[in-house]
């Protein structure tokens, strides 16, 4: 008789033990989705409360248009299979949760670019916010209005995630420009040596 009732208490304990844990579970999954809503919406009100003057918002957005569209067209290159399939990233957005070839390319253009996930947060959540009213500048109009993107950002964006993402599109797109500027003025070096021999 004590032999059953202790098996039936050691059941209970047993039970009671897995009802804990399960319970532990959902109270971890539910933090962490708690967690990741607040940091959206940190991240959304930040976006909103940007206080860039109407050139400023357009050269961020030219850099986060560019980073995006790069980004596709990175994607694209590495699934040609695809292409029809995937017409904008948002499609590749959408698909790569379930696709683990289209996830892993993704992944992999990511770690090309110096980019993570949360730079790719904030920067569609830039571009769904602003980029409707804004307007894409070239390159060398950008360089006409500001010198220094990078200080402007940095100054004047205080959400970590947004500044973060900000800094990153910049820094894809000037790394771009970079290496096509130094080959040009190697090319152009190589062609001033002959006549400098002669």
């Amino acid at each position: 008789r004590v032999n059953n009732k202790l098996q039936a208490l050691e059941a209970q304990f047993k039970e009671l033990d897995f009802s804990k844990d399960n319970l532990t579970q959902k109270f971890e999954h539910l933090s962490k989705t708690l967690a990741n809503q607040a940091t959206q919406d940190e991240l959304w009100t930040a976006v909103l409360a940007l206080k860039f003057t109407p050139m400023e918002l357009n050269i961020l957005y030219s850099y986060v248009i560019e980073v995006l569209t790069f980004l596709h067209t990175r994607i694209l290159e590495k699934l040609p299979d695809l292409v029809r399939g995937l017409p904008t990233l948002a499609s590749v957005l959408r698909r790569k949760v379930k696709n683990k070839r289209i996830r892993l390319v993704w992944e992999s253009v990511l770690e090309e670019c110096g980019l993570q996930e949360g730079d790719m947060t904030a920067l569609c959540t830039f571009f769904i916010a602003h980029g409707s009213k804004a307007e894409h500048y070239p390159a060398k109009v950008r360089q006409m209005y500001i010198r220094d993107v990078t200080f402007m950002v940095t100054n004047m964006v205080k959400n970590q995630m947004l500044q973060d993402g900000l800094l990153r599109a910049v820094q894809v797109i000037e790394k771009g420009k970079a290496v096509r500027t130094s080959e040009e003025q190697k090319s152009s070096l190589k062609g001033l040596i002959p006549s400098v021999r002669n």
